[in-house]
């Protein structure tokens, strides 16, 4: 069944437009009705608060604490903080949720409500359907409000901050002298986490776009916009630079000489880390269906399976948990190390990068010399709106690509799904030889146009 309000990671939208005060305040009234079901009322309900840098987060802050303390629910405001931050402080700290108000990498005029359970995991498709139905009805769940004395209560409790950063730190052996370091971040949840780990680390750091005002948050920096990154780090003849996005939960990183390392790269670089420890859990990786093809097979080649999940960090931690696997993440940055975290951690992933180029005694650039991304070609097919969600139930198209799929196994990878929000269906191959790779890409895109279009 598709969500009303909820998508891959959350709540998002253009903050007072499609996430309005409204909502989130509906939101706190659902979550807190969840959260009390069952429970003796005399019972103390706590929920972790944090958000990123928009303007908007304490408009929303606002409204959801006013839905949760009108639930009785009580509310420990940890401030401007990265996604994981909430997730692992809401572990630690024994609370009964935690709340992100964040859109990651999205521009600064939209934001986000990312929920976690008291585990620090997200919520599953089940709870959040359950929420939607509370947040549509919410006449059936305040009828009988608590009352005088008997609301909750907000608290700042932005020291817990020091629980993370400490947490950060033990993720360490040894410390990074002599090692030079850009960081970008994104004038986000980052600009105060990062720096702090690092120095207390030992690295000799240089700091970029952690000024934020508001409305600066991604704006043509962080892990979507690495360009400014690859100037300074090869300005500054810097060993490296690290960049995440908005809510710190991604990460890129750019090699000494300004070339991108994208997600795959950094989590091949992690994985045989791991595996050199003896730490790598059956031998297996965990990324998405975008993951290229040459990234796998030089996996394959290092004696490591790779195992493909949906688009999405909450899918590709539910195959994790279910494989017993010890390192997952997406092309985008969000990685994710089971040992440490229950999310994707930006800073986390940063520091266990700088911590395998010391002790290999590599560079970036030399470590990830050897994974050869196989080329692919992306076509957007714009379709008939009612048709999109079935094109997979059009005899001719499966037929189709199934026929590729055989005659080039091993060769040529096919991926064809739905856009989200548009009435595109997207196309994309990869393989070792690009004109082919193109040809069947276009020829595939011909015939759902002439199906759909």
């Amino acid at each position: 069944m598709g969500k009303k309000y909820f998508g891959t990671d959350g709540i998002r939208g253009e903050a007072n437009r499609e996430l309005t005060v409204d909502i989130a305040l509906r939101l706190g009234y659902a979550l807190g009705h969840y959260l009390r079901k069952g429970k003796n009322p005399d019972e103390k309900i706590r929920v972790v608060m944090g958000c990123d840098t928009r303007i908007s987060g304490y408009m929303l802050r606002s409204a959801l604490t006013a839905g949760l303390n009108s639930m009785g629910v009580y509310v420990n405001f940890v401030g401007v903080i990265p996604t994981p931050a909430v997730a692992y402080i809401t572990k630690e700290k024994n609370a009964d949720a935690g709340i992100m108000i964040s859109a990651s990498h999205n521009p600064a005029k939209d934001n986000g409500l990312k929920l976690f359970n008291s585990n620090g995991y997200k919520f599953s498709d089940e709870i959040e359907d359950e929420i939607e139905n509370y947040m549509d009805n919410i006449e059936d769940i305040i009828i009988n409000p608590r009352a005088g004395d008997k609301v909750g209560k907000f608290k700042y409790a932005e020291d817990e901050y020091f629980l993370y950063r400490d947490h950060l730190i033990k993720t360490v052996k040894g410390d990074f002298k002599g090692i030079k370091i850009v960081l970008d971040t994104a004038n986000g949840s980052a600009y105060r986490a990062a720096k702090d780990v690092f120095l207390e680390l030992g690295a000799e750091l240089v700091v970029i776009n952690d000024v934020p005002n508001g409305r600066n948050i991604n704006v043509k920096c962080g892990s979507t916009h690495p360009e400014i990154l690859s100037k300074v780090v090869v300005g500054y003849e810097a060993d490296l630079g690290l960049a995440y996005d908005g809510d710190a939960d991604r990460l890129i990183a750019v090699d000494k000489f300004g070339n991108v390392i994208d997600g795959d790269k950094v989590i091949a670089i992690l994985a045989l880390e791991l595996k050199r420890k003896g730490l790598l859990k059956n031998n297996k990786v965990v990324t998405t269906v975008m993951s290229n093809m040459g990234f796998e097979k030089f996996l394959n080649d290092n004696g490591i399976e790779l195992l493909r999940a949906n688009v999405g960090d909450r899918y590709v931690l539910e195959k994790m948990l279910r494989e017993d696997v010890a390192i997952g993440g997406e092309q985008s940055g969000h990685i994710i190390l089971s040992e440490y975290a229950t999310t994707g951690d930006g800073i986390l992933s940063s520091l266990k990068l700088v911590e395998a180029i010391r002790d290999l005694g590599k560079n970036l650039d030399t470590l990830v010399a050897e994974i050869k991304d196989w080329p692919q070609f992306l076509i957007n097919v714009k379709v008939d709106n009612k048709k999109k969600d079935t094109w997979n139930q059009n005899k001719n198209i499966t037929d189709f690509i199934s026929e590729i799929e055989r005659k080039y196994i091993g060769e040529i990878r096919v991926l064809v799904r739905k856009s989200g929000t548009e009435p595109l269906i997207r196309v994309m191959t990869e393989g070792q030889e690009k004109i082919l790779v193109e040809k069947i890409a276009k020829d595939i895109a011909n015939l759902i146009e002439k199906e759909l279009g």
